[in-house]
């Protein structure tokens, strides 16, 4: 008879610790689920990134355009784009969790009431810090119940992150221009998460102190600060061809020294553990700045 107490015993507590889940979010929200995430829409592709690391990329039901990595994701029903989420088509999907990104519209505080309203939870991510991505693979492991797989791809992260800032952070700063685009030209301010990768690797980004998130600039203010790198990303894995174009001004010491660098935007944009290659390579391509004498 006791021994088959302990069994229900052992039983119960298994049930209760698979159950509940609650995690509190980027909002300082507490995010709670009677049981564990079986049905998910993801509001952003970093969002699906994060997901398969943390071990839930098969509970997926709903996701947005552009989420092409891994690419098992592209596959996944699409219920509009991170700026114009459809309501109708993320309710169609009957998710138990809704999670969104604070910077697109699928963060606006209206869309995401909207869903709560209807007793849908949301996990909202709003990372600001490289560490932020190892925090939101555990938060998405704990909602899914699914903390073995999560807390091993975070400490992996958490591990990697830790050896490149200790090789790269302290070292003599390069001043770098990081490009978004050519027309209209466009950067990427000091507080975007690009710059937390710029400063991983012992950069100075030159527009550090634009007060927008990705502001559009001027040539002649590129070439009064004089950038000693010019690293642009694009909207694709091949090298824009209008990186280029800066060789029409040879007195900018990034053309004259030939440090005119390409980071793929999937590798160094989104906050996922992947952007450890971006920032691997950003610091490779300032560590040669450096070794050429700058």
């Amino acid at each position: 008879m006791f021994a088959v107490t302990m069994l229900f015993g052992l039983l119960w507590s298994a049930s209760a610790m698979a159950a509940a889940v609650e995690v509190t979010d980027f909002r300082g929200e507490v995010v709670r689920l009677d049981t564990p995430a079986k049905r998910i829409v993801a509001l952003a592709p970093h969002l699906v990134e994060n997901l398969y690391s943390a071990g839930l990329g098969d509970r997926i039901v709903g996701a947005v355009s552009y989420s092409d990595y891994p690419p098992a994701a592209r596959a996944i029903p699409q219920v509009g784009g991170y700026t114009n989420i459809s309501l109708e088509a993320v309710l169609a999907k009957n998710p138990d969790l809704v999670v969104a990104w604070a910077s697109g519209q699928g963060g606006d505080p209206a869309t995401l009431a909207r869903f709560e309203a209807l007793g849908i939870p949301v996990y909202v991510d709003r990372p600001r810090q490289l560490e932020d991505i190892g925090r939101a693979i555990r938060d998405l492991g704990a909602l899914g119940n699914t903390p073995e797989v999560a807390n091993a791809a975070a400490a992996r992260f958490d591990r990697r992150l830790a050896s490149l800032r200790q090789r790269y952070a302290s070292r003599p700063p390069v001043s770098v221009f990081y490009q978004v685009w050519d027309e209209p030209l466009q950067t990427l301010a000091g507080e975007q998460f690009v710059g937390q990768v710029i400063r991983l690797c012992g950069g100075r980004n030159i527009f550090a102190d634009a007060v927008s998130l990705a502001p559009r600039i001027g040539i002649e203010s590129v070439l009064e600060r004089d950038p000693e790198a010019i690293v642009a990303s694009g909207m694709g894995d091949e090298r824009p061809d209008w990186l280029d174009d800066w060789r029409d001004w040879p007195g900018l010491q990034a053309v004259e020294n030939e440090h005119l660098f390409f980071v793929p935007p999937d590798l160094i944009q989104r906050a996922t553990v992947r952007v450890l290659e971006g920032a691997s390579l950003l610091c490779r391509q300032l560590a040669r700045v450096r070794e050429d004498g700058y």
